[in-house]
């Protein structure tokens, strides 16, 4: 894997068992509480915290898969032929505490989009937003609830969270775009 490596894998697992003692103090009526996880990477991040949230709680979480490709604001200079993801969201959202998990929050963008794309869905009563890394670079007023860690980042740069489950090696690197 290219760029150098800023977060381990053990780093990231402690660092995701914070988040998710994060999300269980800030949210006391657990009981309507989800977890969304943005396609791709965000899906394995949902997981890992709905696993925790469990494990360190009596709370039951709810978790759902959410494609965005088509709520994205930037579609047609990304791509000739969108390739789009199932949406996975087997449970009401409607008064729900929306927690939505994604690796990386940059333009905040993706976030905008996930939010749109849950609004179609119903109408959840607060929405917030779990990430690995905050590299900065806002284009719109957007911030995440739950940080795993801001690394200030250029422009030019490009950071990557790899997990198992998708890339075979958990951590989290930085690299110069190409």
């Amino acid at each position: 894997m290219s760029g150098k490596v800023i977060i381990d894998a053990q780093t990231m697992t402690r660092t995701l068992a914070r988040l998710s003692h994060e999300i269980i103090e800030r949210n006391p009526d657990s009981k309507t509480l989800c977890l969304i996880g943005i396609k791709r990477r965000g899906v394995p991040l949902a997981k890992i915290l709905k696993e925790n949230i469990e494990k360190f709680s009596d709370i039951k979480i709810e978790l759902g898969e959410l494609d965005i490709t088509l709520y994205r604001d930037d579609l047609t200079e990304k791509f000739d032929t969108p390739h789009l993801n199932s949406t996975v969201i087997d449970f009401d959202i409607n008064n729900k505490t929306v927690i939505l998990v994604d690796d990386v929050i940059f333009t905040g963008r993706t976030a905008r989009a996930a939010m749109d794309a849950v609004m179609e869905l119903g109408r959840p009563s607060v929405i917030q937003l779990a990430v690995m890394v905050d590299r900065g670079h806002r284009e719109l007023p957007i911030f995440a609830n739950y940080v795993g860690k801001n690394i200030p980042t250029s422009k030019d740069e490009f950071v990557s969270v790899r997990l198992e489950e998708t890339d075979g090696v958990t951590e989290v690197a930085i690299s110069q775009k190409k």
